[in-house]
């Protein structure tokens, strides 16, 4: 294994920031797929998934920008920063999350054994990602 992938710190680090994005994007994906697991309705699988991953993207980037308003960026910034930075990550975790979700259950469907495999395929799958990027460009959302 190469020492760029060696760095504990930037392990730890990017870590705590896939945890928030996690449960920004969790909120938002998961409370679509409730809603509408529990609203009579004539969307398609793919429509409701669909709606949830931009569910889960807008609750993310929401749930970051107060975390780094509340760090002392301004709106715009946190705002800027909170869509930038980690959105390839969001949607990767978003991906990962929902298929998941179809493959073990034909999707849009939430269980209490479903959720937290789809949590953990959610945050290993962007992981990686958002490690490279602190330790290649030193940048990461907090």
């Amino acid at each position: 294994m190469s020492i760029f992938w060696r760095n504990r710190d930037n392990w730890v680090k990017s870590a705590h920031n896939t945890k928030w994005c996690l449960i920004g994007c969790a909120i938002g994906d998961f409370g679509t797929i409730g809603y509408f697991q529990f609203t009579e309705h004539s969307l398609s699988v793919l429509t409701v998934m669909m709606l949830a991953m931009i569910n889960g993207l807008i609750t993310s980037i929401a749930l970051e920008t107060v975390i780094l308003v509340k760090a002392d960026f301004s709106f715009s910034d946190a705002l800027k920063t909170a869509f930038g930075m980690s959105f390839i990550s969001m949607l990767a975790m978003e991906m990962a999350m929902n298929l998941t979700d179809y493959a073990l259950t034909g999707g849009a469907i939430l269980t209490w054994w479903v959720i937290p495999i789809a949590l953990l395929a959610g945050f290993l799958t962007p992981w990686p990602y958002n490690y490279w990027r602190l330790q290649r460009h030193g940048k990461s959302c907090h």
